[in-house]
């Protein structure tokens, strides 16, 4: 989902060589390295953040946002209860020599007061490390006046304060890249390029991306094999890598930045089979974080409320978890199991978590462009973040990184660990107006065990950190 502050950000995806194909991940065979070097197409890549549109001069609590704009709003204190993190803190697992690395186009130039705002606030230490590099060049100078800069500023601060609200302990590394004019190449070849370093001179254990481009805007899948160099130097290099499922529920934008397909589409590193994509649930809380019922699929689409809160209308807009089936990629060994959810081909997301915006989280920021303040924010890209913590905890309890995760994963929702808490209720078919009409774009909906709306649900950190650390960490 677009970020409504910010416009759609058009880059025109440069060429990069990849080291492999899909090789032995896909169970219907293997998806072959193009021989010459294609032409790549223009596409969208955008942040999956969706944002009120004024600021808060205090975190505004649940009751505030429900008695105002009847929707929930939660702080950092609230999701740590849902998700049981406090029997971890406890015994001291709270990401201690781990690195979540977040990777964001343009980031912050408030990033580091803004945190350290956040954690005064609700009372969380500052990480034992925050650094901010720039290895695919320089960022230029944050421009207030420029949307885009300002929707990207708006996407690091919460992938920042959320990964550490989560993991307080796990050092911060921040990757900016400059999505700026490079002989007509720009986006993703930047942060394929910044990724990689990361990866190869050791520098986190954890990559955290809240972002992802349409699919069908790649012409076919020569065209986005060369961009997934970084994700096969991560899978070497025993490196996690997440990515947000998306913000439009089935539907996601072509090429052109603002029309929805009307058919169900995925979105693309979250689709990547190197990739956990994390899809969005909603959290049902109480003021002390405790649930009042399960969780559901993250969707607000028909949520007059929620529409009228982030967007100032009452819709219906999309507001939904992204999930369904690939266009491009194979059903991977480690998701056969679920061959009868998705067919021959990867479905999305593998986990989900916290993104409803009926439920969006408290975040603080002061760059400039928009009032300083407080704003409930959500999407997947709270989910990812969120995410990353809960792996950096998994790694310290493991002692090591543990690597591409999805096949744990499965396992665990195999045996039925209770660590995996199912999600079984709730879909995400979205509506929207477009050429003059009502459109429905027909989604997924959630059953017990995997969907390809929830994976294979959502996690009870007290359980889940252990299992995963020995499942993927033996």
């Amino acid at each position: 989902m677009r970020l409504r502050r910010t416009s759609v950000l058009a880059v025109a995806l440069g060429t990069v060589t990849a080291l492999v194909g899909l090789g032995g991940l896909a169970s219907g065979g293997a998806t072959a390295v193009p021989t010459a070097r294609p032409a790549l197409p223009e596409v969208f890549i955008h942040p999956d953040v969706l944002q009120t549109h004024f600021a808060y001069s205090q975190p505004p609590t649940t009751a505030d946002c429900e008695s105002a704009y009847q929707v929930a709003c939660y702080e950092p204190t609230q999701i740590r209860q849902a998700y049981n993190l406090g029997p971890l803190y406890a015994r001291g697992v709270t990401g201690a020599g781990t690195t979540i690395v977040i990777v964001d186009s343009f980031g912050s130039p408030t990033i580091q007061n803004d945190l350290s705002v956040f954690d005064s606030t609700f009372g969380l230490p500052a990480p034992p490390s925050f650094s901010i590099i720039q290895p695919a060049g320089p960022v230029p100078p944050y421009d207030p006046t420029n949307g885009t800069m300002v929707g990207w500023a708006g996407e690091t601060t919460l992938d920042v304060e959320y990964a550490h609200t989560i993991a307080p302990g796990a050092n911060i590394l921040l990757v900016e890249t400059p999505v700026a004019e490079t002989e007509g190449v720009t986006g993703f070849p930047q942060i394929v390029q910044a990724e990689r370093y990361v990866i190869d001179h050791h520098l986190g254990d954890v990559i955290s991306q809240s972002f992802g481009a349409t699919e069908q805007t790649f012409t076919n899948l020569a065209a986005l094999q060369p961009l997934r160099a970084a994700y096969i130097d991560a899978a070497a290099h025993d490196v996690t890598v997440l990515a947000g499922s998306g913000d439009s529920g089935a539907a996601n934008v072509g090429l052109d930045g603002q029309t929805y397909y009307l058919f169900p589409t995925t979105s693309w590193p979250a689709s990547d089979p190197l990739v956990t994509g994390v899809g969005g649930t909603q959290l049902h809380l109480d003021a002390n974080g405790n649930r009042t019922s399960p969780d559901t699929v993250w969707n607000d689409t028909y949520n007059a409320p929620t529409n009228e809160f982030i967007f100032g209308n009452a819709g219906p807009n999309p507001m939904a978890s992204g999930g369904g089936l690939s266009e491009f990629f194979l059903r991977p060994y480690y998701q056969d199991g679920m061959q009868s959810q998705v067919g021959n081909s990867r479905g999305v997301p593998d986990i989900s978590m916290s993104a409803a915006c009926d439920g969006a989280v408290d975040v603080y920021q002061s760059f400039g462009g928009v009032p300083a303040g407080w704003y409930p924010t959500c999407g997947t890209s709270e989910a990812t973040p969120l995410f990353s913590g809960i792996v950096a905890l998994a790694d310290q309890v493991a002692g090591h990184p543990l690597g591409l995760i999805n096949p744990a994963l499965y396992q665990m929702s195999a045996l039925r660990l209770p660590g995996i808490v199912d999600v079984t209720q709730g879909n995400n078919t979205v509506s929207f107006t477009q050429g003059g009409q009502l459109d429905t774009a027909q989604g997924y909906s959630a059953r017990e065990g995997y969907s390809t709306v929830a994976g294979v649900g959502t996690v009870n950190a007290a359980l889940f950190v252990p299992e995963l650390a020995a499942i993927a960490g033996g």
